[in-house]
């Protein structure tokens, strides 16, 4: 019996053995595995080119159905003007736009006679849900004023979908927003292009495949900011200077990644394999891909002299500057502008708040287009973004005023394709075209006259406002159960 009991435990022991064997030869193998894994990538969230887009749109627009708009004036957006025009909507495209078009069989039919149909209007400098109202500093989130180069954050982080400008932004014809951080800072951050839609979450507005911007600022807010504390910049010397040493970073950035990559792509060096990658730099990520071109400059900027300088340093580095924001001097340099293919989103009568604001004319917008040059007209506000066609109206009568002859239906591109192209969603939106997204406003009027109301609004041919039936439109979560008088108190405006 005892040969018998030590003969079971020594094929017991033997048999663990095996398995210790087993198990040392599997867990090789695994390092082996994990081994050769390392050659082949990096861990996730270590790899810039691995995910450029980590927090992407979730908007799913409603079903649209089959609606026409019959019988307005169309300002396209393209320059054109069509009287008795039709706008064919299927299911959340434009299907078919001209002068009495015939209707299709079972399309719900708008009579918009007497009235004017446009694109939808788009706000490319907003701080709407970055700056919420009520304005209270737990609602401060457009500024991360402490250092000059903050280009690692991102304004979507600090959208808060419940604010309610966006609703009253909607009642004013605003069917896009691009949402800026402020411009304490040298580089204040990534921009997001958002659909003017309630939702419960940034991913949920976040317009489908629209690029980044980067935040940029020139001029007296960066060097007054840092300056008061002392540091650099305090000068707008130190300003440029610190722009050139942030592209010098990112262009080596971009280098040192480029040269991984492609002794990685080469099978590396042996068993070394492509060796140990640069470390990932937030801030870099975001100035590599501005060099990339994937990530569009958005430069707040005033004078013509600074302007002209942006535009050298874009030179300098390989990039381009897609738009100037505020520019109250950009009728100096349109010459400049046209041939950097540079748009300027700029206001009417916003001038002589700060120096480098005062030699602005009201009719800026106008004496750029005039010139050949990509004008804008934008808000940075939470009341005038509910009334863009009408500072575009003050700026289209002032050029008049000077002589300039430039039509109706070209100065609706102010607010609507110019902008669209200055965030790169022409493609997509901005104009009334076969194939884009149907974002559509039917105004009471001209859409230039003082008197004129958005009557009708639709985003991708869903109706989001009808001025006839307001209990229907959307309401911010934070307005639902508070009376008039407690908004007010709360300083919403």
């Amino acid at each position: 019996m005892a040969r018998s009991r030590t003969g079971r435990w020594m094929v017991a022991g033997l048999a663990l053995v095996l398995a210790g064997c087993a198990t040392g030869q599997a867990a090789n193998q695994s390092r082996d595995k994990n081994k050769g894994d390392d050659k082949a990538g990096l861990a996730q969230g270590l790899d810039p080119a691995a995910n450029r887009d980590p927090f992407p749109s979730r908007y799913k627009p409603a079903a649209s159905g089959l609606v026409a708009l019959t019988g307005a004036t169309l300002f396209t957006g393209t320059g054109q003007r069509i009287e008795n025009g039709t706008v064919i909507i299927r299911d959340g495209k434009i299907e078919a736009v001209g002068a009495a078009l015939p209707v299709p069989a079972g399309a719900t039919v708008v009579d918009a006679t007497g009235r004017f149909i446009t694109p939808g209007v788009i706000d490319m400098h907003s701080h709407l849900g970055v700056y919420a109202a009520p304005a209270v500093q737990a609602h401060s989130d457009g500024n991360d004023a402490t250092d000059p180069n903050t280009a690692q954050v991102w304004a979507e982080h600090s959208v808060w979908p419940q604010d309610p400008g966006f609703e009253r932004a909607l009642r004013g014809g605003v069917t896009t927003l691009q949402i800026l951080p402020g411009s304490a800072n040298l580089f204040g951050g990534r921009s997001v292009t958002l659909k003017n839609v309630p939702a419960r979450n940034v991913q949920e507005m976040k317009f489908p495949d629209a690029p980044y911007g980067l935040k940029m600022a020139c001029g007296e807010n960066p060097k007054r900011v840092y300056g008061s504390k002392g540091r650099a910049p305090a000068s707008r010397m130190s300003n440029v200077a610190g722009y050139r040493k942030a592209w010098i970073e990112a262009a080596d950035y971009r280098r040192k990644w480029d040269a991984y990559y492609e002794k990685q792509k080469k099978g590396g060096d042996g068993d070394k394999g492509p060796g140990d990658p640069p470390k990932r730099d937030l801030q870099l990520d975001t100035l590599a891909g501005v060099l990339r071109g994937d990530i569009l400059i958005q430069n707040h900027c005033y004078r013509a002299d600074e302007m002209s300088v942006m535009l050298d340093i874009a030179k300098e580095f390989g990039y381009q500057v897609k738009a100037f924001h505020h520019a109250t001097e950009a009728y100096k340099i349109p010459d400049l502008l046209k041939a950097g293919d540079t748009c300027v989103a700029t206001w009417a009568h916003w001038w002589g708040f700060k120096m480098e604001s005062y030699d602005g004319v009201p009719a800026n917008a106008a004496m750029v287009h005039a010139a050949g040059a990509c004008a804008v007209i934008h808000s940075d506000d939470e009341t005038l973004i509910q009334h863009l066609n009408k500072e575009a109206a003050q700026s289209l009568a002032e050029g008049r005023y000077l002589g300039l002859d430039i039509k109706d239906e070209e100065a609706i591109a102010w607010i609507t394709a110019n902008p669209a192209k200055a965030i790169g969603v022409l493609d997509k939106t901005g104009t009334l075209e076969p194939g884009k997204m149907a974002d559509v406003v039917v105004w009471n009027g001209n859409p230039f006259s003082i008197y004129t109301l958005a009557d009708l609004v639709y985003i991708d041919g869903v109706l989001m406002h009808d001025r006839a039936r307001p209990p229907a439109e959307p309401r911010s979560d934070f307005e639902l159960g508070q009376s008039g008088a407690d908004i007010f108190k709360a300083g919403v405006k």
